[in-house]
């Protein structure tokens, strides 16, 4: 069995075949799939998927860097109000985006803090979005590491040396379809990774591996970044299943 610890299953590019795509991950072995919020807008989105498929759909909640503009504060006060209304099964999605806008940098930060205090509190695991800022993301979580802090850092593209910080951070990493691009250059970074701090992830609809690079991501396509990993570490699928598996139920809590 696998687990996809991050997609966006809900968004709208899934409005016509919803059904079709939980099925065929489900018929991959894929049967849990953690979903991060994004902002005010998709968070009717992603109760109603979780709520059509309970056992296989897991919400969390946050705000997504992308979405800290001059109302960030509100949406905050959102986030923080549903977190006390339900369970959920992580903060996120947070972090820093430093590719798209360095306008909103230090609301960015001001943002991601907020939501490591509320995941300290309320004993789930970040979901950290570091792109062009995994430095600066490092060094916030860092700070804030008191034994108690734990989570993803999604996407993980970062360096050998990043990848040790990570690990000496006790957090894990979030790998996906970018590790399929010939031109990442990746391969050292995944080797040097432990299994115990890897999940395994698609960020669909985004970020489809090789073949499907371009086209839109799914669920299903999980075994296709395992087999890349197996390849990389030179180990059984099944060792990469179970043992990225085993690290999310724990992480999550499932």
């Amino acid at each position: 069995m696998y687990i996809d610890s991050h997609a966006h299953l809900y968004l709208e590019q899934f409005d016509e075949d919803i059904d079709v795509v939980i099925n065929t991950a489900i018929k991959s072995e894929v049967k849990r799939i953690f979903l991060p919020n994004i902002d005010s807008t998709t968070i009717d989105r992603l109760h109603n998927l979780e709520a059509s498929y309970p056992d296989n759909c897991f919400a969390m909640m946050g705000l997504h860097p992308c979405s800290v503009k001059e109302n960030f504060e509100t949406e905050l006060s959102i986030v923080k109000h549903n977190l006390s209304q339900r369970k959920y099964y992580g903060i996120g999605e947070t972090g820093i985006d430093l590719y798209w806008d360095k306008t909103f940098r230090e609301e960015q930060i001001y943002s991601f803090e907020q939501q490591i205090a509320w995941a300290k509190e309320f004993d789930l695991p970040v979901i950290i979005h570091s792109r062009d800022s995994l430095d600066l993301t490092i060094e916030i979580i860092a700070k804030h590491q008191d034994g108690k802090l734990k989570g993803i850092f999604h996407c993980f593209n970062g360096t050998v040396d990043q990848c040790k910080k990570v690990v000496d951070l006790n957090f894990m990493m979030g790998l996906g379809g970018v590790i399929t691009f010939k031109k990442a250059n990746l391969e050292e970074m995944v080797r040097f990774m432990p299994i115990s701090n890897m999940v395994l992830e698609t960020d669909a609809p985004y970020l489809a591996p090789t073949p499907y690079r371009g086209k839109r991501n799914e669920s299903s396509y999980i075994p296709i970044v395992a087999e890349k990993v197996a390849q990389f570490k030179n180990m059984e699928l099944y060792e990469v299943a179970s043992s990225t598996t085993r690290n999310a139920r724990d992480l999550f809590g499932i």
